[in-house]
C-alpha cells in the first residue's frame, strides 16, 4: 500500500474528500515524525510503537575500493508491532480489518 493508497482509503472510509484526507494522513505523518526527532516514543494500542535506536560508531568497508571507512553514531526509527498486529496477519483465514468503524457524530 502507498501513500496515496492510504489517503484514497482514508477518504472512502471517512467520507471525506481526497484533499481533506490528505491532511489528515500527512497530519498523522508528521506528528509521529516530530515526536521520534524529539526521542518520544509513539504508542498506538492495537498497531504497535515507534521510537528511536541509537547505532555506535563503528569501522566499515567500502566494497567497491575495500578502503576502511568511519561510520558515525547515528538514531534510527524503530517500529514494533503490538501482539493483536501480530495475531491478526498470522491469522491467515481472517479477513477483518484491524481499525473499528468510526461512528457517526450525532446531528451529522
Amino acid at each position: 500500500m502507498t501513500k496515496a493508497d492510504l489517503i484514497e482509503e482514508v477518504s472512502r472510509v471517512v467520507e471525506m474528500t481526497r484533499k481533506e484526507s490528505e491532511v489528515i494522513v500527512e497530519a498523522i505523518f508528521d506528528s509521529i515524525v516530530r515526536s521520534l526527532r524529539s526521542a518520544d516514543k509513539i504508542e498506538i494500542r492495537g498497531f504497535g510503537s515507534f521510537r528511536t535506536r541509537q547505532r555506535q560508531s563503528r569501522i566499515g568497508r567500502n566494497p567497491k575500493t575495500g578502503a576502511r571507512v568511519e561510520v558515525p553514531a547515528k538514531k534510527i526509527p524503530y517500529f514494533k508491532p503490538s501482539k493483536e498486529l501480530k495475531d491478526v496477519v498470522n491469522n491467515s483465514g481472517a479477513a477483518e480489518p484491524v481499525a473499528t468503524p468510526v461512528a457517526e457524530a450525532p446531528g451529522a
